[in-house]
């Protein structure tokens, strides 16, 4: 029975090579969606399914304007304008909405909010200084929180293995979310 258990542990450490940068920041997010989805926040997926819906349109015009019948040449100028305006608003929508989000949230069920949550985080190359930032989803609502943020070394949370210590790293971001959750209080005393 031990073993079965030992097993199960050992399945469930997360490791990662220390060297990568991209690798770390990567476990770090994920482990925040996961603490963030546990704690009753359902994930927001509209955003990635606009994306989705015009990445496909982007493909169907590239393949329309790669195999279209080519004596027609305008037709391919306009349809290579079309690929080009639409990679273009993708751009947009990634630098002006996304940002350095990892997560976007609908508001708690049963909550007095009206807005979600939009977690963001940072690595910046050669550093081990994360920063995890929580804000409102809809900043110009009357319900939004006061944005929060804190900025640790990865070195708290990962041994020397690269094995991520769950509960020090569960304990720093559930203090994040209960300081988000204690700025929104004072607004509904009101």
């Amino acid at each position: 029975m031990e073993e079965k258990k030992t097993e199960s542990a050992i399945k469930n450490v997360k490791k990662v090579n220390l060297l990568d940068h991209n690798a770390i920041k990567h476990l770090l997010d994920e482990s925040v969606s996961d603490i963030i989805t546990s704690r009753g926040y359902k994930e927001d997926v509209r955003l990635s399914n606009v994306k989705f819906l015009l990445g496909a349109i982007i493909i169907v015009v590239a393949l329309v304007a790669q195999f279209y019948n080519k004596k027609c040449g305008i037709c391919l100028i306009l349809d290579s304008g079309k690929y080009v305006v639409l990679t273009a608003v993708m751009q947009l929508i990634l630098y002006i909405k996304e940002k350095n989000a990892i997560l976007f949230t609908y508001p708690l069920e049963g909550s007095f909010t009206s807005t979600g949550l939009v977690v963001s985080s940072k690595l910046p190359r050669f550093s081990d200084q994360y920063t995890l930032t929580i804000d409102s989803a809809d900043p110009k609502s009357i319900s939004t929180g006061k944005s929060v943020q804190f900025t640790k070394s990865v070195t708290q949370w990962l041994t020397k293995d690269g094995v991520l210590v769950e509960g020090l790293f569960w304990k720093d971001v559930d203090a994040l979310i209960k300081e988000y959750n204690e700025a929104e209080e004072p607004k509904k005393k009101r």
